[in-house]
């Protein structure tokens, strides 16, 4: 429970991949000294990590590309949302209750080494990074952050998860193109209320929440149904959203064990989510 919260509020402002990069190796640990079932728990955090980052326009790249391409306030995204983000949120503790507390075995605790001068470079990298990459220079940044880490952090280098990055690139690639195929294709699509939530949502299970989102803004859409299904539809098959593969991928646990949550979650999310839509 504890961790469903942490990770959904933390998504909120360090947007929901990070979260799931920061978490999900203490979910892992934490579930083995617990002796629950690791899949359970790491699919769990990952639902959290994607409700909480659909609270906030800055939670999630579908949320961002939403919140620009409207010129809403902050404030007027964050309330129309939070009905919806505490639905999410409450079934989703209501999905942890099937996880018996067993309590923690102090037997085998990780050991955990600071290691400050990497902590340091990871932190000026950071930020040379944002300033550089919002003026314009991605390949000065680029370059900055791998020498950096060669001086100082090469076991980084060595350790960079590169099949995982390259998985990113062919997503956006190839689902971004298919999504523009799909609109070269002249297909209408639904622009408002509970059809456009249904199709978000039915969209980002076949190719992805953000390509679905920049598929469907070309259509001009309301704003709330759309960012309401693309966040639901982050969830369900693996493939909704970017942050499911991170945590898949950190925590070595199978699509299988993964949808066993996910998908039932995802059901029942999009059905709660339409009936309370169609109150509004």
């Amino acid at each position: 429970m504890l961790f469903i919260l942490v990770i959904s509020l933390s998504s909120t402002v360090i947007m929901n991949d990070t979260a799931v990069l920061i978490f999900i190796p203490l979910v892992v640990a934490t579930s083995e000294l617990a002796s629950v079932d690791t899949g359970r728990a790491v699919a769990l955090s990952a639902i959290a990590a994607n409700v909480g980052s659909a609270l906030t326009p800055i939670g999630n790249p579908q949320n961002i590309i939403i919140w620009q391409n409207h010129s809403l306030g902050f404030v007027e995204f964050t309330s129309s949302m939070l009905p919806f983000v505490s639905l999410w949120l409450a079934v989703l503790f209501a999905f942890a209750l099937r996880i018996k507390d067993r309590g923690l075995s102090t037997e085998w605790v990780p050991s955990v080494t600071l290691k400050k001068a990497l902590l340091g470079v990871s932190l000026v990298s950071l930020i040379a990074d944002v300033l550089l990459i919002r003026t314009g220079r991605p390949a000065l940044a680029l370059m900055f952050t791998s020498l950096a880490f060669l001086l100082v952090g090469r076991e980084v280098l060595r350790k960079f998860d590169w099949a995982l990055v390259l998985t990113f690139v062919f997503i956006f690639v190839d689902f971004n193109e298919l999504a523009f195929l799909l609109k070269d294709a002249g297909l209408q699509f639904p622009r408002e209320g509970s059809e456009l939530f249904l199709v978000s949502a039915v969209l980002s299970q076949l190719f992805s929440n953000v390509p679905a989102t920049v598929l469907l803004l070309a259509g001009k859409p309301e704003w709330l149904p759309l960012s309401l299904g693309v966040n639901v539809g982050g969830n369900g098959f693996v493939i909704g959203s970017l942050a499911n593969l991170i945590a898949l991928r950190i925590a070595r646990v199978s699509v299988k064990d993964f949808h066993r949550i996910s998908i039932p979650y995802f059901s029942v999310t999009l059905l709660l989510s339409g009936v309370l839509l169609a109150l509004f």
